[in-house]
């Protein structure tokens, strides 16, 4: 599992003040508001293809949430995750090398 201490943070950021489901990134009280959901995230992330991440996000926004789902907005937030997860793969290479 894709573990790193950084990737983590930048999941938890991506996830808070991006996908923000509920709008809720500009409380400086509510910065924890998604981190129930990090693990099960970093997990997907690491082992499943981007699509089945567009899917849980959407699964969270309708069946935990009752919210309508925005599967386009959810794609994008999905993108951005793996954009983090490669630039720390590539880091972890780059100095293990």
């Amino acid at each position: 599992m894709v573990g790193e201490p950084n990737l983590y943070t930048r999941v938890g950021e991506v996830i808070h003040y991006i996908w923000d489901p509920i709008g809720i990134s500009e409380a400086p009280g509510a910065r924890d508001e998604y981190d129930t959901y990090l693990p099960d995230i970093m997990s997907i992330l690491s082992t499943k293809p981007p699509e089945a991440l567009v899917k849980y996000l959407s699964w969270i926004v309708t069946e935990r949430m009752g919210l309508s789902a925005n599967p386009q907005h959810d794609l994008k937030v999905v993108e951005i995750l793996f954009s983090w997860k490669e630039f720390f793969s590539d880091i972890t290479e780059t100095q293990g090398n």
